[in-house]
């Protein structure tokens, strides 16, 4: 008992209470920061979620990335609050922390060299997110490769083109990104007609085809407006092609674009417009005649029937 009077005796009570002071205002900050931090969050999440729903996203697609998004932020400030008060606590109990931060910092160095790729590739998927670049179900063209977005996380973006082949991108890795279904899609069709057409008659059939299109009950809700007809837009080896574009809500291009066509097809049809198909005439060269020549020559009344071909003759 003489032993711990002693012990006791020697212990500053005064820092210990300024100490736990210390330490209890510290960790009062570290609570009152925490709440700011994850009322400010909520607001962000409240604010992203009102943009996606301006935007015509899906609400459950906005609520996932948005969700998604936060709790990454949430996760890296709690995991950077508590470190710091750890040291801060640390500090106030008499340690030094230099050799902990000078270790933190080569341990750090370390992963960066050893880890740069996923880090970069995180970094990445997080202002995809973040900037809403691309969205699952839209219809995207990443580096050079077009599919369906499956999955777009952190890490990677996940793609599944018309053939059902996954393709897997990490996020670090993309330096194309094309969204073909981003608030609105088009189809933009080339259609030839024959030399001998009146192309302000083709266009005048071709407008109104777009407008019974519209007027459709199932086709005309899937289309922001009527067809545009550009017009002529070149003069081809057998056609001339007239350019034009349908604007359709995302990833409707492709259904209201096939509809469109076969009803142009029909129309066409109706009023004689023809559709040219490529025209090849053979030539044998100067030694022997056309084949059209040989066929009047061989088939004469005043020709010798026992005569034989002549040479290069297609009998």
């Amino acid at each position: 008992m003489e032993l711990i009077g002693r012990y006791l005796q020697g212990i500053s009570w005064d820092d210990i209470v300024t100490t736990s002071i210390r330490i209890m205002l510290i960790l009062l900050v570290a609570w009152g920061v925490m709440l700011l931090i994850r009322k400010g969050l909520k607001n962000l999440e409240q604010r992203l979620l009102e943009q996606g729903r301006k935007e015509g996203e899906p609400p459950s697609e906005a609520a996932k990335r948005v969700e998604t998004l936060i709790r990454l932020v949430r996760q890296a400030a709690l995991i950077a609050i508590t470190i710091t008060v750890g040291l801060i606590i640390l500090r106030e109990l008499g340690l030094d922390i230099a050799p902990i931060l000078a270790g933190a910092g080569i341990l750090g160095l370390a992963l960066g060299f050893g880890a740069q790729h996923l880090v970069r590739d995180v970094i990445a998927g997080f202002f995809f997110i973040l900037e809403n670049q691309v969205r699952v179900g839209d219809v995207a063209v990443v580096n050079g490769t077009g599919g369906l977005v499956e999955r777009v996380n952190f890490r990677t973006l996940v793609l599944r083109d018309l053939g059902g082949v996954v393709h897997i991108f990490p996020n670090g890795t993309v330096t194309t990104l094309s969204n073909m279904t981003n608030d609105w899609s088009a189809y933009i069709f080339d259609i030839g007609v024959a030399y001998k057409e009146n192309t302000d008659q083709v266009m005048a059939v071709m407008k109104k085809v777009g407008e019974e299109l519209k007027a459709d009950p199932e086709i005309g809700p899937l289309m922001l407006e009527e067809p545009e007809i550009f017009g002529v837009d070149k003069f081809a080896d057998s056609s001339v092609v007239i350019k034009g574009r349908i604007k359709t809500r995302p990833i409707r291009q492709w259904a209201v674009g096939r509809e469109y066509l076969r009803r142009v097809k029909l129309a066409f049809d109706q009023n004689g417009i023809e559709i040219p198909f490529p025209h090849r005439t053979l030539y044998f060269g100067e030694a022997s005649k056309p084949i059209e020549l040989q066929l009047l020559e061989r088939y004469r009344p005043d020709s010798d029937p026992a005569t034989p071909p002549t040479s290069g003759s297609a009998a």
